[in-house]
């Protein structure tokens, strides 16, 4: 057993607002001033969108993990990847030193997808640029009575995941039945967050009850070097919960559009190097 119990530390609810077509509506699941709390994660947008809301654009100093909720979701980047994205895949993108794509709806579906954005250390948000497709099939699962777990990253209830980004994480999706119950173990240096798909959940040694669209931040110990164990209760039929965690990387960090970097001057850099071509051709 696991000696280092986890606490939901913070907890609120997801506000959403209306955006003007193509786009349709967007919540912080983590707000961007809050990335100190947060880190290695810099902020989670909630978006529901069709064809023509993100096409192509760059990004720098960081990476990206989306999660699709429902809906079709296309990748398209300028090294020549192309791919369609469905429900409970997810997809990994390395921005590096300069990343350029597009990531829109299919035909007239609504795409609603989570996008988590994952900081670089500085010494490495120079690296290659990088992308990796993990269809919801290609997770492992693994069940437990009442439910099941099915991993996306990191070594999670005896299985690892295949998504492989350059700062390690972890990232499951618990699924639970009514009043089934359920033990996640986190490396306890980790710092962590879940995010309530659906249904209602009892989290945390200290028991806080969440809902729907309902964030908990979790304790961790930075100075650990074994496992956390946080536990889950499900209180509705249906309950899905997603859970994420890494290792901080306490680092000073200017998010700034569609970059991260350590400086403003890098910043401005950025913003230079695009607009002189360096980052290649649109993505189309």
């Amino acid at each position: 057993m696991a000696s280092f119990q986890r606490e939901v530390k913070d907890q609120w609810y997801v506000q959403y607002q209306e955006m003007g077509f193509p786009a349709i509506q967007k919540g912080w699941v983590l707000p961007a001033d809050r990335w100190r709390d947060f880190d290695p994660f810099i902020l989670m947008a909630e978006d529901w969108f069709k064809k023509g809301t993100f096409p192509d654009h760059p990004h720098r100093g960081f990476q990206t993990i989306t999660y699709v909720v429902d809906g079709r979701l296309e990748h398209i980047d300028n090294g020549g990847g192309r791919d369609i994205l469905e429900p409970g895949d997810v997809q990994y993108m390395n921005a590096g030193w300069a990343a350029r794509h597009a990531e829109d709806g299919v035909e007239d579906d609504i795409a609603h997808t989570l996008q988590l954005w994952l900081n670089l250390p500085k010494g490495k948000k120079n690296s290659e640029t990088t992308y990796q497709n993990v269809y919801g099939e290609e997770a492992p699962v693994v069940p437990f009575e009442g439910g099941k777990v099915k991993v996306f990253s990191g070594n999670i209830a005896g299985v690892i995941g295949p998504l492989d980004s350059i700062v390690p994480i972890t990232l499951s999706e618990i699924t639970l039945s009514d009043g089934s119950a359920f033990t996640l173990e986190l490396p306890e240096s980790h710092n962590a967050f879940m995010y309530v798909l659906a249904g209602e959940v009892v989290a945390g040694e200290n028991e806080v009850n969440i809902k729907k669209h309902g964030v908990g931040t979790l304790s961790f110990n930075e100075e650990g070097d074994g496992d956390s164990e946080l536990s889950l209760k499900s209180k509705k039929r249906r309950t899905k919960v997603l859970v994420y965690s890494g290792a901080p990387i306490r680092e000073e960090i200017v998010p700034h559009g569609p970059f991260v970097m350590n400086t403003m001057e890098e910043i401005k850099q950025a913003y230079d190097d695009f607009r002189r071509g360096k980052f290649g051709p649109p993505a189309v």
